[in-house]
């Protein structure tokens, strides 16, 4: 991303602090970071923070006697390869949607020549409401880059999406944006087919056996697909994640409606990566009614899931079957030896311990020829690593 030039805008809202840690890896990459800011954004990050972070002079008044003619809103934005908003207010997307333009990052917004990719941030029902949803879909139906939101805690207190995407992950999107990858495009005309989060297996109606998996690394591996060029479906267990780009989403809840999702597209796909962290017991008998507290204990019998990665790669023409190994201990002797049980050509393998929820991973690739290290970086990141990967391992189709 050396000397790529790109402007970033600041809204107002309390996610503007995350533009202080945006900026300076932006910097750290490489990229010339020109930086405009709402009057908003001024109350909640200073002018003097961001131009010690970019090395830069911070542009705010549309009127601002620094440039000649006063023409801002033409000038600054004519030598930038991106424009940025993080975060991006739900009434700046408003403006955007539909070309308003009364500031002087708004204005240069709508007199670009160059992309524009924003990151939204705002409350969870400012988020949901019909009009953000029919803005956001506006946006991208004109060519604008929408990342995120997240979900999660809120300064508000509550709960939900609409969170801004995480700094290193906005900046993951920037340098693959950037990017002239061999990958995109490598998987043009393949089917994917994903599994990503974890599954619950009931106990009684108000209790389940689950797992930590938060989906993320799934969901990257789908959107990496898809970006790509492949044609993803994706099959999820219950997690609060948006469904990526183009990617056609399965919500299941158990192991068994996993299987029986993956076993009605297994066969058309060319590529079977099962990332979802599938339980391998299942309550035998679960109660229909709540089981009450009796005896200061309970008891539960368990029997066996199916081994949906397994039944796959034993078909008679299996698709590319890559398989995820999270250890918490011993991770080369364990994953080498999934590879070698299962029969797969790939597996991924990681520590649980430095993988499930977070945001970042480190990765490392298994097969016949030994270990290939991807590194640590953001989960978005080392999916489309695993994905350029795959799509070299693929026979060339004739």
């Amino acid at each position: 991303m050396t000397g790529k030039r790109v402007l970033l805008g600041i809204t107002g809202g309390i996610a503007a602090y995350k533009a202080a840690e945006l900026t300076r890896l932006l910097v750290k990459a490489g990229a010339d970071v020109r930086v405009a800011m709402t009057e908003a954004a001024t109350h909640f990050v200073g002018t003097a923070t961001m131009q010690a972070l970019s090395g830069q002079a911070v542009w705010s008044d549309l009127w601002d006697p620094r440039v000649n003619d006063a023409m801002g809103h033409i000038e600054l934005s004519r030598d930038r390869d991106l424009i940025l908003v993080a975060p991006a207010s739900a009434d700046f997307m408003a403006k955007l949607a539909h070309g308003l333009c009364d500031d002087l990052l708004s204005t240069l917004c709508v007199a670009r020549r160059c992309p524009l990719m924003v990151a939204p941030a705002m409350n969870v029902e400012m988020w949901q409401n019909p009009a953000t949803v029919r803005n956001a879909e506006t946006l991208r139906a004109d060519g604008v880059q929408i990342v995120g939101p997240a979900s999660g805690g809120q300064a508000c207190g509550e709960m939900g999406m609409g969170r801004m995407t995480e700094p290193a992950d906005i900046l993951a999107d920037v340098q693959f944006f950037f990017q002239q990858k061999p990958a995109a495009g490598s998987l043009s005309g393949r089917r994917v087919l994903v599994t990503a989060g974890p599954t619950e297996e009931p106990v009684d109606p108000v209790r389940v056996l689950t797992n930590t998996s938060s989906g993320k690394m799934g969901y990257a591996v789908a959107r990496a697909a898809r970006e790509a060029g492949a044609e993803v479906t994706l099959i999820s267990g219950p997690v609060s994640l948006p469904t990526p780009a183009g990617v056609a989403r399965i919500d299941v809840r158990t192991a068994r409606e996993m299987f029986d999702a993956v076993k009605k597209d297994a066969s058309s796909a060319d590529v079977f990566i099962s990332v979802a962290a599938v339980a391998d017991y299942r309550v035998k008998n679960p109660s229909k009614q709540k089981i009450k507290k009796a005896n200061g204990h309970l008891s539960l019998e368990l029997e066996e899931n199916p081994d949906i990665l397994a039944w796959v790669a034993a078909l008679p023409k299996p698709p590319f079957c890559v398989g995820f190994a999270a250890e918490s201990e011993n991770l080369a002797q364990n994953a080498k030896a999934k590879l070698a049980k299962k029969k797969l050509p790939l597996i991924v393998g990681n520590l649980a311990q430095e993988a499930m929820g977070r945001d970042d991973s480190a990765i490392t690739l298994y097969d016949a020829k030994g270990e290939h290290p991807l590194g640590h970086g953001p989960k978005l990141e080392l999916a489309r690593k695993l994905v350029e990967h795959v799509a070299g391992r693929l026979p060339h189709r004739k």
